[in-house]
């Protein structure tokens, strides 16, 4: 039986993820396999390659023939170059950068936000203007207090207080009588 280790396609329309299988040269592309001996996903930055070395070497042992791209795949991954006995068999692989804990984001954003200074609150530059407007309209009327009626100071009101009582008391009394 002529066996090949070749790519099976998985995924959506532009968004391919293949398997790495052993199978039957006569079967359809993603017909039954004998064994899946890994993963690619070219779309990912880098691309995600996992090879079951092991697998992949008792393949290439018996005969089984890669594709193409299976075999740049294993080149990549060093298993072609370990399986001939050539140089090179740690491959090329990329892997890529693990992510940071996110504990260790939010302690770090915690020390940058104690650092800073804690200063007046920020309001939008609109805000601010009409802030400024009617302070500024103020200050004419409480620099002319000439102009101000006497009974809207203190000493005016306490006048007219007086004198309203007065009346009412002298009013009071007529009524009585």
């Amino acid at each position: 039986m002529a066996v090949k280790i070749r790519l099976k396609r998985l995924g959506k329309i532009r968004v391919p993820q293949y398997r790495i299988v052993v199978v039957d040269s006569r079967k359809k592309r993603d017909g039954r396999v004998i064994e899946e001996i890994g993963k690619y996903h070219p779309k990912e930055d880098p691309s995600y390659i996992e090879v079951v070395s092991e697998r992949a070497q008792y393949w290439l042992g018996v005969g089984a023939q890669p594709s193409e791209a299976v075999a740049a795949i294993l080149k990549v991954t060093g298993d072609l170059q370990k399986f001939r006995g050539e140089p090179g068999a740690e491959g090329t692989l990329k892997v890529k950068e693990p992510k940071r804990d996110k504990l260790e984001i939010f302690n770090e954003a915690l020390k940058e936000a104690a650092k800073e200074p804690k200063g007046a609150a920020t309001t939008s530059k609109k805000k601010a203007e009409k802030a400024e407007e009617p302070k500024v309209e103020e200050t004419p009327a409480a620099a002319a207090p000439a102009e101000v009626p006497a009974s809207e100071t203190p000493a005016g009101a306490a006048e007219e207080a007086e004198t309203a009582e007065t009346v009412t008391a002298e009013d009071a009394g007529k009524s009585e009588a």
